[in-house]
């Protein structure tokens, strides 16, 4: 259980967005010719929106709860920055 006061960190959008990006647009083009490599990127993809969505389900269950969640830019950010009440 989240204690009172505490937030939540979750990865900021940004990250997931500029992978997707980068797979759809650089990787997609460069691995078109190969059946296997599109394929797998392809499930890589999926994957990432899939997670997005699951982390945006989180979102809504704290906001729910009335717990702030803290979007992380990186895994070594102090704890105070970047928080935001959803």
């Amino acid at each position: 259980m989240v204690s009172s006061g505490q937030s939540v960190p979750l990865p900021s959008h940004i990250h997931y967005e500029l992978l997707l990006r980068l797979l759809e647009q650089q990787t997609m083009a460069t691995v078109y010719q190969s059946p296997d490599l599109r394929r797998q990127t392809q499930e890589l993809i999926i994957t990432l929106r899939k997670a997005l969505s699951q982390q945006r389900q989180i979102e809504e269950t704290c906001k729910l709860s009335h717990l702030p969640v803290e979007y992380q830019w990186s895994t070594n950010q102090p704890t105070e920055r970047f928080s935001a009440e959803i």
